[in-house]
C-alpha cells in the first residue's frame, strides 16, 4: 500500500459495462503525485491521437490527491480531466465539497470511465461494491433534483457528482455538479460525462488511508489548521468569501464589464459583497476539512429560492459583464446553471458576446428568438440560459462557445469574443494588466484565471510594464499554484489568507514518508504544463503561437468607460509577452517544448 494513496485505480468500460480494479502504479505515485497529475497522465498516454471528444475513445478521469480527505486545510479537491469538446485541448476541472474524501476512504486514487454506455447509467460505489445502474428514470432532470433523491434514497453520507440537462443535451460546456453547488465547470467535462451517457456518480467509502508517520501528521496537519485560525484576514474572508474580490476588481479596472468593454461597472456596488451579505446569505458553507469557508448559501425572497452562492466568477460574469446590477437576479442565474448543468463562466461570455451582437445589429429579434437582448435585461438572461441548456433557438447557436458561434456568425463578431484557445475567460478584464493577460494567453486549459491570478503582481510592479520580471512571475506561478489541484488541496488558504506555504511540505512528508521541497514540487507542475502543452500539439495540427493570442477587444479597444478608460496592451507588446514566455519556458519560437526541456524533465521517453 502507498501511503496516502487510496491504492487502485478503478476503470469502468461503459460499453460493455466490465468493471476492473488495478494498483496504483508506485512510479505513477512517485512522477505525477496524483490529482492533475494523474489525469494529464492517463490523458496522454490512453487517448488515442484524433480521439473525437464526443466520442467512445475520449474518457473521462478524476482523481484525488494526496491531501484528499486528510487532516489538512482544505483537502476537498478532486480533478476531473479529458479531453475537451469546448476547445479539442486539453480540460482539467477541480471540484471542491466532500466528493474527493469519500472516494479515497472507497480506496478509489483515479477512476477512468471509458466508451459509451447504451443507455443512462449511474455508478455506483460503496467501497469494493460497484456497479452500473439504471438512470433511465433520472435522465432530463436537473441535477439539484437528483443528487436529493439519492441522498434521500441512500443517506447524507454518500457523496455525489451529477449532471443536469445541459450534459446531457452536449452543451460543450457543461459542468459536474456535488453538493447542491459546487461544480467541475471548465472545459465541458460535463459533456462528456454526459456523452458516456452516465447520470451521475454516488458513493461511500468507510477505508482507512495509511500514512507514514502519524504523529509527525497531526502535529503537521495542527500547524497549518493553527495559521489559519490566526491568520488576520480570516474573519473578512470568512465573512464574504469570493465576493470580497467584486469591490477590488471594480475599483482597479477588472471587473468585466459588459463584455469586457470596460473594468469597472456604473451600478457595480449593487453587486459588492457586503451588498450581498446584508441582501441574501444565510450562512457560510466549506468543503471537506476547511477552516476558512468561502461558500455562501443565499436566499432570495424575489425570485423565492436557495442556491449556494453567488461567488465571484458568477457575480462578474453573470452579473456586470451582462450588465445586470441585481444580486437577486445573479443568485437566481446561478441556481439556473448549477440545476441545468451549465458553466456560469462560460454561459456568461456566451450571452455577454450575444448581448453585444443584439446591441450592434448583427442578431436582430428574428435570431434571438424575440428576446430584447439588451445588456441588463435579466428576464432576457433566464430565458437564454435555459435554451442554451436545452438547445433551443439562439441557445443552440451559444451552447457551442463563443469562438465557434463567432465564426459562424462572422461580421466582426470574433473580435468580441473573449476567449483563449477556444476557453472562454474568467472573471478579470485585462485591458492594461499585462502579467494576468500573459497568465490567460498561455494557460493549459485556455483562459481560465486559476492557474497563474498574476493580476496583483500587475498592480505591485506596475500593470502596463512589458518586462521579463512579470513573465518569470506568471511561469512560477503557474509551475506552482496548480500543484494544490495535484496535491488535492485548496489554494485559498495560501492565496487569501496568507499561509505560510512551508507549512505544507512537513504534512506531505509525514503523509508520504517522502521528503519534498516546493522545488521538487514546482518541478513536477512544469513537468505537467509541459505535457499538456504537447496532448494541445499532438491533437490540433495548426497549434502554435496563434491559439496564444487573446481576444482583440484587449489590444485594439480601449475601454471607453471605468478607471482604464483610454488603456489598452499594445500588440507588439502582447507578442513581446509572448516571445519572453516562450524563452523562459525553455520552447521554441512558436510555443513548442525543446527537445532539452523535455528531457531535462524526464518526460522525453514518455511522449516518445
Amino acid at each position: 500500500m502507498l501511503n496516502g494513496y487510496g491504492g487502485q485505480i478503478l476503470r469502468v468500460d461503459l460499453t460493455t459495462g466490465k468493471i476492473t480494479k488495478e494498483a496504483t502504479p508506485g512510479e505513477l505515485a512517485r512522477d505525477f503525485l496524483g490529482g492533475r497529475g494523474f489525469g494529464a497522465y492517463f490523458l496522454f498516454k490512453e487517448v488515442p491521437k484524433g480521439a473525437d471528444p464526443l466520442g467512445p475513445q475520449n474518457k473521462l478521469i478524476l482523481s484525488t490527491g494526496l491531501f484528499s480527505g486528510m487532516l489538512v486545510p482544505g483537502g476537498g479537491k478532486c480533478d476531473w480531466t479529458t479531453k475537451s469538446p469546448l476547445t479539442g485541448g486539453y480540460a482539467s476541472a477541480s471540484l471542491g465539497g466532500h466528493f474527493t474524501a469519500e472516494m479515497k476512504y472507497a480506496g478509489i486514487d483515479s477512476i477512468i470511465l471509458e466508451g459509451i454506455s447504451p443507455k443512462p447509467v449511474y455508478l455506483f460505489i460503496d467501497d469494493d461494491k460497484i456497479e452500473l445502474r439504471d438512470a433511465a428514470a433520472l435522465w432530463g432532470k436537473g441535477a439539484i433534483e437528483v443528487e436529493k433523491q439519492f441522498k434521500d434514497k441512500f443517506g447524507e453520507e454518500y457523496q455525489v457528482a451529477v449532471i443536469g440537462p445541459g450534459g446531457e443535451n452536449l452543451v460543450s460546456y457543461a459542468s459536474i455538479n456535488h453538493d447542491y453547488g459546487r461544480q467541475a465547470g471548465r472545459g465541458g467535462v460535463g459533456t462528456v460525462m454526459g456523452v458516456k451517457k452516465i447520470k451521475a456518480i454516488v458513493l461511500h467509502g468507510t477505508k482507512s488511508v495509511s500514512v507514514a508517520d502519524m504523529e509527525a501528521y497531526r502535529k503537521a496537519g495542527m500547524a497549518l489548521y493553527k495559521a489559519c485560525k490566526e491568520a488576520e484576514f480570516l474573519p473578512e474572508w470568512t465573512r464574504y468569501g469570493t465576493t470580497v474580490v467584486t469591490s477590488w476588481c471594480d475599483e482597479v479596472g477588472a471587473l468585466p464589464t459588459r463584455n469586457f468593454s470596460a473594468g469597472s461597472f456604473e451600478e457595480g456596488k449593487s453587486l459588492y459583497g457586503a451588498v450581498m451579505r446584508e441582501k441574501i446569505v444565510i450562512t457560510d458553507k466549506g468543503c471537506f476539512g476547511c477552516p476558512s469557508p468561502c461558500g455562501k448559501y443565499s436566499r432570495s425572497k424575489k425570485y423565492n429560492l436557495e442556491v449556494e452562492g453567488p461567488e465571484y466568477e458568477t457575480i462578474g460574469m453573470m452579473g456586470s459583464n451582462l450588465g445586470i446590477a441585481d444580486i437577486e437576479a445573479v443568485a437566481k442565474l446561478n441556481l439556473m446553471c448549477d440545476d441545468l448543468g451549465i458553466d456560469t463562466i462560460s454561459a456568461g461570455s456566451a450571452i455577454g458576446w450575444a448581448m453585444e451582437c443584439y446591441e450592434k445589429g448583427i442578431f436582430t429579434k428574428k435570431d434571438t428568438d424575440g428576446l430584447d437582448l439588451k445588456f441588463g435585461n435579466a428576464e432576457a438572461a433566464f430565458t437564454l440560459a435555459e435554451k442554451i441548456a436545452l438547445k433551443e433557438g439562439l441557445g443552440a447557436l451559444l451552447a457551442e462557445g463563443v469562438k465557434r458561434a463567432a465564426q459562424k456568425v462572422g461580421q466582426g463578431s470574433e473580435k468580441f469574443a473573449i476567449h483563449v484557445k477556444g476557453m472562454e475567460q474568467s472573471a478579470y478584464a485585462t485591458h492594461n494588466a499585462t502579467a494576468m493577460l500573459i497568465s490567460y494567453m498561455t494557460c493549459d486549459v485556455g483562459a481560465h484565471h486559476n492557474r497563474a491570478w498574476a493580476i496583483t503582481y500587475d498592480l505591485q510592479v506596475g500593470r502596463d510594464k512589458v518586462v521579463p520580471e512579470k513573465v518569470a512571475r506568471v511561469i512560477w506561478l503557474q509551475n506552482f499554484r496548480p500543484m494544490f489541484d495535484v496535491l488535492g488541496g485548496c489554494r485559498l488558504q495560501w492565496v487569501e489568507l496568507g499561509i505560510d506555504r512551508d507549512l505544507y511540505c512537513p504534512a506531505l512528508e509525514a503523509i508520504t514518508g517522502v521528503k519534498r521541497s516546493w522545488a521538487d514540487l514546482e518541478t513536477v507542475g512544469e513537468k505537467i504544463w509541459n505535457l499538456t502543452r504537447l496532448f494541445w500539439a499532438r491533437e490540433n495540427e495548426d497549434f502554435g503561437r496563434q491559439w496564444d493570442m487573446p481576444s482583440p477587444r484587449f489590444y485594439e479597444e480601449p475601454p471607453t468607460t471605468g478607471v482604464t478608460k483610454g488603456q489598452i496592451t499594445k500588440l507588439e507588446d502582447v507578442n513581446k509577452l509572448l516571445d519572453m514566455y516562450y524563452e523562459q519556458r525553455g520552447w521554441s519560437a512558436d510555443g513548442m517544448p525543446a527537445a532539452a526541456t523535455l528531457e531535462r524533465l524526464g518526460i522525453n521517453t514518455l511522449v516518445a
